[in-house]
């Protein structure tokens, strides 16, 4: 395939800044919590909103949170002070619980983790799976001579 805007949009190039529903589930002293979210798909914006969260030198992951958990129109839900606790230090940050569960829910939509089956994996030499080189024989190891000979004493 040669790159260019049309072949990278026919084949997922893109993509496109609609929100995604889930539902969440979390925990907090004991009780169970419900709710929906929408979340927007990494992307190019991600990207940029990473580098800016780095210059900024606030925290990547409330960055990462604050530009992915929208609203249905795709508006941030939260602020990345909001996230940490800075916005209201009363209220505190959000918890462990929540903040898992909305990191799992961007990764599940931004589809993380998962490999295209067409793609062979790697093993942890660095090979392809599908590569014929692990067929090979095993290496012959040369046994080492002991340091005494095993003569009989006569």
């Amino acid at each position: 395939m040669k790159l260019s805007v049309e072949t990278l949009a026919a084949s997922g190039g893109f993509v496109p800044r609609k929100p995604v529903e889930e539902t969440i589930k979390w925990t907090h002293d004991g009780q169970e919590f419900e709710a929906t979210v929408f979340v927007l798909p990494l992307s190019y914006a991600t990207a940029k909103s990473d580098i800016v969260a780095n210059q900024l030198q606030t925290d990547p992951l409330a960055a990462r949170i604050a530009h992915c958990i929208v609203d249905e129109e795709g508006k941030p839900v939260f602020t990345v002070a909001d996230i940490t606790g800075e916005a209201d230090p009363e209220r505190g940050p959000l918890s462990n619980s929540l903040t898992h569960e909305l990191l799992r829910v961007i990764g599940k939509v931004s589809k993380l983790g998962k490999r295209p089956a067409s793609l062979p994996t790697k093993t942890k030499s660095g090979t392809s799976s599908s590569s014929t080189a692990s067929a090979a024989a095993p290496s012959k190891k040369r046994k080492s001579a002991s340091a005494t000979p095993s003569s009989s004493a006569g």
